[in-house]
């Protein structure tokens, strides 16, 4: 009998649906023991797609100033979030994470447009990819904010993120971010 592949060894990724049917298709949830690829995917059109969603947060957790280019560091960490998150909720963390990410992902933003010599800013939707890059990129700089000049580990910030962001609180980092660009696009309709 072969065995299923867990998240962590401990988190069934099968369960894990995606609400959100325009980020469906970028959330990648093809089960993985292990969430780290070596970059296969990169310098491919829409490669990161293919990338497990941990695997993204992780590596989106490694861009920031403590953790650049430690992906071991980033990885123990965002382990750690996970099972702090699963012992809190008594959910799966990566359903969470699911979740906070389609609750964290702003529908628009502005774009600056050029009349003659004046700019004029002008509301545009954002395509899926973007929203779920615009989602982790907010989160992981809220989690490495909040752990900043602060006692608190940075894997309880990920974890307090992460739930924030799913139940939708305005306390979150990410959240709080997708509400500013949204209410600056609602002004220059």
């Amino acid at each position: 009998m072969e065995e299923k592949a867990l998240m962590f060894g401990k988190y069934d990724l099968s369960e894990v649906t995606v609400a959100d049917g325009g980020l469906a298709k970028y959330i990648d949830l093809t089960p993985t023991n292990v969430p780290h690829s070596g970059g296969k995917h990169a310098n491919r059109w829409f490669g990161k797609s293919k990338l497990c969603i941990v695997e993204r947060l992780i590596n989106n957790v490694m861009r920031t100033e403590k953790y650049t280019g430690k992906k071991l560091k980033a990885y123990a960490a965002v382990s750690e979030a996970f099972d702090i998150i699963a012992q809190k909720t008594k959910e799966n963390p990566v359903q969470i994470l699911v979740n906070g990410l389609e609750n964290a992902a702003p529908r628009e933003e502005i774009t600056r447009l050029q009349f003659g010599g004046v700019s004029v800013p002008k509301a545009v939707d954002i395509s899926p990819q973007r929203r779920l890059d615009i989602a982790l990129r907010n989160m992981s700089t809220g989690c490495v904010k909040a752990s900043t000049k602060n006692k608190k580990p940075i894997a309880s910030c990920i974890a307090d993120e992460i739930m924030l962001a799913a139940k939708g609180d305005m306390t979150s980092f990410s959240v709080a971010k997708k509400e500013e660009i949204e209410r600056v696009a609602q002004s220059a309709r």
